[in-house]
């Protein structure tokens, strides 16, 4: 198995903090966003490789980041040759770009470089392998109220996706939609499928919803923590619980 993390963002709700560093770079409770993510894919045995997207306003920096640094699994770092927040890939063509780039034969493990998640992700990966699916893992935020901030999923009851809802003003649950996404190998052409549709490009919640009317996708809901690092409120209370847990 791969992993993938999308790194390749320009972090503007977080400027002046990520004017001169990636948002994967910027510390939550002492250690590094890229670093929590990566000891996550540490723990899955089946896993040999990381990809970390970036653009070019950042890629020698997360070069030398990665050099200076241990760990298990090799990681490859791609740049997307991007330079500003105008002309960003987005996140659907990051991953079209990393799957045409290195052609992994292997099921991929897609993670946001912004996300920080609690749940056991060898659990994850174990419910997408059994579904052998494009699989997403879902936080239920348990408040309907706050479910419009986010991409909403309804599951039907062996837990494939039935409806997708983007920051919905009445939610049909509570189930989030994170960027934490398992694309099995038979799939992964069902990227190359999407790109050469005219739909939007950027946020993954658009391929999401266009494959679960195309194809079957699973829904894998958690309940355990999970941070979304989009402004600074966000990273601000990321930072003071990790640091209480942490202790």
């Amino acid at each position: 198995m791969k992993g993938l993390i999308l790194a390749a963002g320009y972090g503007t709700r977080l400027y002046p903090l990520t004017l001169d560093r990636p948002k994967a770079l910027v510390k939550v409770g002492g250690k590094t966003i890229l670093e929590r993510l990566l000891r996550k894919f540490e723990g899955l045995e089946s896993c040999d490789e990381v990809y970390i997207v970036t653009n070019d306003k950042f890629y020698d920096m997360l070069v030398k980041w990665v050099r200076g640094r241990s760990f298990s699994v090799k990681l490859t770092v791609i740049n997307d040759l991007t330079r500003t927040n105008e002309d960003r890939l987005g996140a659907i063509g990051d991953i079209n770009l990393v799957l045409e780039k290195e052609q992994p034969a292997e099921d991929v493990l897609i993670v946001a470089g912004d996300n920080l998640f609690e749940f056991d992700i060898v659990d994850f990966v174990s419910f997408a392998r059994e579904k052998e699916r494009f699989s997403i893992a879902l936080c239920d935020v348990k408040n309907r109220g706050l479910a419009r901030k986010y991409g909403i999923v309804s599951l039907d009851p062996v837990q494939k996706i039935k409806d997708f809802q983007e920051k919905p003003s009445s939610p049909k649950s509570t189930l989030a939609s994170t960027g934490i996404y398992y694309f099995p190998a038979p799939k992964l052409s069902k990227m190359k499928d999407y790109m050469e549709t005219g739909l939007v490009k950027d946020a993954p919640g658009n391929f999401v919803k266009w494959l679960s009317k195309n194809d079957e996708v699973f829904g894998y809901a958690f309940t355990e923590g999970w941070y979304d690092i989009g402004d600074k409120d966000s990273l601000e209370k990321a930072d003071i619980e990790y640091r209480e847990k942490e202790l």
